[in-house]
């Protein structure tokens, strides 16, 4: 009677696991990282009794959570690749926004700029076309600066984000250790598998995998994990921080450092890709630095070539145009790592128009007399080796050098249009007084009255700052096809110069042209005496600056450079639009997949009560037939 008594004692115990481990999958059904568990039951050895044997019943051998290593790991990768992708598409959507806006960015502004100017060329003498031209010229400086101090908000606001992801990662980090110590104490003790506790460790590294790519190594009930490049986070019980500290050649731009025992570890942008920190990392470094930089470029060759100009006009006063736009020098930074903080590097900008949009890092690679260094552009990583005489170089545009106690490994680095559009250091109007501006050329010319051919002067240009305006020049033909020129300056005098009616003469910084046939003995006179409140000259240049070539090698106007940085940044925009929505999808076909196979499904569970309910009351059932029986026998003995 005993060995059925315990069968149905062993099958009631068996029926009971169940509905306690049903319960648990139903209670949990929402938590995150949960697995379902499911129990596993097997029978236990039989008895012989010499005709065969007979069962004693059942056991429960384990209770195993349903867990694919296989689906965790794609609900991973895509995890990753997808919180990457969205990270980096919020971010961008805010520079495009901005810079494709229609009233608040760049375009509008430059076209109402040069609309002003053109007026102001059209009326020369009016005082009020003047005052706009100037107002224009302020609000299109003050939108230069607005758009980059958004574009420095973004900044801070990336710089915020990563320090929230450093401190979720280490907290992560923390909970993975403690949980694997939890473990490892629970499995070495020859209990049974701690199905919660995997599950609250799988989660903590599903959590870690949305904030950093991370790679996971086994090492019997342990897991180490590692991120970057492969430092490690977790190693067993023992977790490693991660930090922000500041870069050392750029005190403003803050880097992930990695902690040990030796101390911080910079890590560079491209070892941490994936997830919320990569996202970010690389809209810093593709795209927020490149679009700064390439609004300060147009701010730079704007300005410089406007000045140019501007300098080679007459104001309404008559004196010679000022600079009418400030502009900013590069950025330079020294390295908190070189030998001696007084050795210094230099930068200047020298063709605008050969600008990029790229930062340059300055090595010096010998410290002797004269040092030897290189520069390499960090757009493409491509070194260029400095002058063997240790001179300055001249690179896309910036002029490069070293002075002072440089050691070997010293580094700057410099960011040539990074502050081009600035509030602090960047484009500015310099010219206050509206009299100021720089509307007409200093020259005059004149035809001699006694000419007899005919031959017409056309009005000078000035081509150079500083030409040599006070003493007037005498253009005397000797022949229908060559003429002399007498005055003071370079190339002067000249004679039997020969002449072709349209063709550019140039002497002393001006040029000018003379169509028709003149005759020997025709004279012309170059000079000063132009009116500088009446002559639009130097306005019809500086108003032809909006469709020159003067930005990206001389390829591209300053709108068409502009536009170049719109589509850049929308082309990139769209397309991670797209491939943000096609990992997303990845990560959620990876979740479902990984649902189905190890969520629970409270159907499926209610089946399972009902199911465990019915063996629950079947044992219940053998065992009265048991008691029963027990009772028939006692009976028989009285």
């Amino acid at each position: 009677m005993s060995s059925i008594l315990s069968v149905g004692q062993s099958a009631l115990s068996a029926a009971q696991a169940g509905l306690v481990t049903t319960g648990h999958n139903i209670a949990n059904a929402s938590t995150p990282g949960y697995n379902r568990q499911v129990v596993v039951q097997g029978a236990v050895n039989g008895q012989d009794a010499g005709y065969g044997f007979i069962g004693k019943g059942t056991e429960v051998t384990a209770v195993r959570r349903v867990y694919s290593e296989f689906l965790n790991t794609q609900v991973l990768s895509t995890q990753t690749a997808s919180t990457q992708l969205s990270s980096y598409y919020g971010q961008i959507q805010q520079v495009n926004n901005m810079l494709a806006d229609s009233k608040a960015g760049l375009t509008p502004v430059l076209q109402d700029f040069f609309s002003s100017l053109q007026a102001a060329g059209a009326d020369p003498g009016s005082g009020a076309a003047r005052q706009s031209m100037l107002s224009s010229a302020n609000t299109l400086a003050g939108r230069f600066q607005s758009m980059d101090a958004q574009l420095g908000e973004l900044r801070q606001g990336v710089t915020t984000e990563m320090r929230a992801s450093v401190d979720a990662i280490n907290v992560y980090a923390q909970q993975i250790g403690k949980l694997n110590d939890a473990i490892e104490k629970a499995t070495s003790n020859g209990g049974g598998t701690p199905n919660d506790l995997l599950d609250q460790r799988d989660q903590a590294i599903s959590e870690l995998s949305k904030e950093v790519k991370v790679s996971v190594v086994k090492q019997g009930a342990i897991y180490n994990v590692m991120i970057g490049s492969g430092q490690p986070l977790v190693v067993g019980t023992k977790t490693y921080d991660l930090s922000m500290a500041q870069s050392p050649t750029d005190p403003n731009r803050p880097m992930v450092a990695y902690q040990t025992v030796n101390g911080a570890t910079l890590l560079s942008d491209e070892s941490l890709s994936g997830g919320k920190l990569g996202g970010m990392l690389e809209f810093r470094s593709k795209t927020l630095d490149q679009a700064q930089n390439a609004l300060g470029r147009i701010a730079i060759t704007l300005a410089s070539s406007f000045n140019a100009q501007h300098v080679l006009g007459q104001d309404a006063n008559g004196n010679p145009g000022a600079e009418f736009f400030k502009v900013a020098a590069p950025v330079v930074s020294p390295s908190s790592r070189n030998g001696d903080q007084a050795a210094t590097a230099s930068a200047a900008i020298v063709n605008p128009s050969a600008l990029t949009t790229s930062d340059y890092k300055l090595q010096v690679t010998a410290a002797g007399t004269p040092p030897a260094y290189k520069v390499v552009r960090l757009s493409d990583g491509k070194p260029f080796d400095g002058p063997a005489d240790g001179s300055s170089m001249v690179l896309d545009g910036v002029s490069f050098g070293v002075s002072g106690p440089l050691t070997a490994g010293d580094e700057f680095l410099v960011r040539p249009t990074a502050d081009g559009a600035s509030l602090r250091n960047g484009i500015n109007v310099k010219i206050t007084d509206k009299a100021a501006i720089a509307l007409g050329s200093p020259l005059a010319s004149a035809a001699a009255s006694g000419n007899s051919g005919t031959g017409i002067i056309s009005a000078p240009t000035v081509t150079a700052a500083g030409a040599n305006l006070t003493q007037p020049v005498g253009i005397t033909f000797t022949s229908a096809s060559t003429f002399d020129v007498t005055g003071t300056g370079p190339g002067l005098p000249a004679t039997g110069v020969t002449f072709k009616a349209g063709e550019d003469i140039s002497y002393n910084g001006w040029k000018l042209q003379i169509s028709g046939a003149p005759a020997s003995g025709d004279s012309f006179t170059v000079g000063g005496g132009s009116n500088g409140s009446g002559d639009n000259r130097n306005a019809l240049a500086l108003a032809a600056l909006q469709s020159a070539n003067t930005t990206d090698g001389a390829s591209t106007s300053f709108q068409g450079a502009y536009s170049q940085l719109v589509g850049q940044v929308g082309n990139k925009t769209r397309e991670l639009a797209s491939t943000s929505a096609a990992a997303e999808q990845l990560r959620a076909s990876a979740v479902n997949a990984q649902q189905a196979e190890s969520g629970v499904n409270l159907d499926e569970e209610a089946a399972n009560l009902l199911r465990y309910q019915q063996a629950y009351q079947a044992a219940g059932k053998v065992m009265k037939t048991a008691s029963d029986m027990f009772d028939v026998l006692l009976s028989l003995g009285r």
